[in-house]
């Protein structure tokens, strides 16, 4: 039939253009500033289609994601404690790009986007939000407390995540499987005295920890030069190596994290990753971002440094992509943040019983005592 052939028609002109397409191209990126190194990440990143268009996935469901919680939460669809990652995608794409699931990552609270690159899913990631039975911590955690395997939050408060990453690492060296845990915290908790001290015994221990300051310019709405007496966050670590790094390019950030591994696997001990970013949205929702920074601020990175628009005119302009390959793509996103929200709007919540549950991964069932001696509550993994 007519239509047959068109389609046959038109599926080997889709064949024979993704046939055309470059398959891996090789980019130069920009320096990255060193402490105590000599020698640091290179200055070209390869980048195959595959991965172009993987990344690229991925920061556009987390941006899209980030853009639906904005918008449940202001329908009080989501309540509480709300703290968005679009404009930082960048770097827990390219983290990940630098290291394996089997290592380990611990992050503050700003936690959505390493949810989903550690394996969580938009559906699981939405449900929490919202409550539901169907999160990812079965509805208990909210936005601060997501977990998957191999990472551990999503912590509340400030700069506590950096003391337990570097347990996490102690737990790596102990056990020797060349594993190694990514502590990341912001400018915001740079200052706080806990991560000095886990500075010391890191270095002391040799752990195999790398600590990155995401550094998106303000903490909560106080500019980083405001807070800090030294805004080099890399050069923090003072006998710790240190790395300043671009981190709203994701290969930047990737070439840098396979450097930062690659030290910690050698048996060099920790080191420190600065990544220079920036948050669109507020600190969290209750911050409309733009009572200590102007909406022209926010408007220039936005065009002149967006980590996603700066892959896709890589990746166009090299002819790795199509413009309609994309948009497929974006489509494909949208369709998935859609199907979450409806799922994570009509999921119910979780039952009282299942209070105390899951305290333990795999245990027997145990009694509880609620909130009075004769109140009693079971526990089950």
């Amino acid at each position: 039939c007519r239509s047959c052939t068109r389609g046959a028609a038109s599926m080997v002109a889709s064949s024979r253009s993704y046939a055309d397409f470059t398959p891996e191209a090789t980019f130069d990126i920009k320096k990255v500033d060193l402490h105590r190194l000599e020698e640091g990440p290179p200055l070209t990143a390869t980048l195959t289609r595959e991965e172009g268009l993987k990344y690229y996935r991925t920061m556009q469901t987390i941006r899209r994601m980030e853009l639906k919680a904005d918008q449940l939460y202001k329908q009080k669809i989501i309540r509480g404690f709300c703290h968005l990652y679009d404009g930082q995608e960048a770097c827990a794409v390219g983290i990940e790009g630098g290291i394996t699931l089997s290592d380990h990552l611990i992050t503050a609270y700003r936690a959505h986007g390493y949810t989903l690159t550690r394996g969580g899913t938009v559906r699981e990631i939405m449900a929490e939000l919202t409550g539901r039975r169907g999160g990812i911590a079965k509805g208990k955690g909210g936005s601060m407390h997501m977990y998957t395997k191999n990472f551990y939050g999503g912590n509340g408060i400030v700069g506590a995540q950096v003391p337990l990453g570097a347990g996490v690492a102690l737990a790596c060296k102990y056990l020797g499987n060349d594993q190694l845990c990514v502590s990341l915290y912001g400018d915001g908790a740079a200052n706080q005295g806990q991560i000095f001290e886990t500075y010391n015994m890191s270095s002391l221990w040799k752990l195999p920890i790398i600590f990155i300051c995401e550094n998106n310019q303000y903490g909560m709405g106080t500019s980083v030069e405001r807070s800090s007496a030294s805004t080099e966050y890399y050069k923090r670590g003072d006998y710790i190596p240190g790395l300043r790094v671009d981190g709203m390019d994701v290969l930047c950030v990737r070439e840098a994290t396979k450097f930062a591994a690659d030290h910690c696997r050698s048996g060099k001990g920790p080191i420190l990753m600065e990544l220079q970013t920036y948050r669109y949205h507020g600190h969290s929702m209750s911050d409309p971002g733009v009572s200590y920074r102007t909406r022209e601020e926010i408007q220039e990175v936005r065009s002149k440094s967006d980590p996603i628009s700066m892959l896709k005119d890589r990746m166009l302009s090299n002819n790795m992509a199509s413009i309609e390959e994309l948009k497929e793509i974006d489509i494909a996103v949208r369709k998935e943040i859609e199907d979450a929200a409806q799922f994570a709007t009509t999921d119910p919540e979780p039952p009282l019983d299942d209070l105390c549950s899951h305290i333990f991964a795999n245990d027997q069932p145990f009694e509880v005592r609620g909130a009075t001696p004769w109140t009693k509550l079971t526990s089950t993994s």
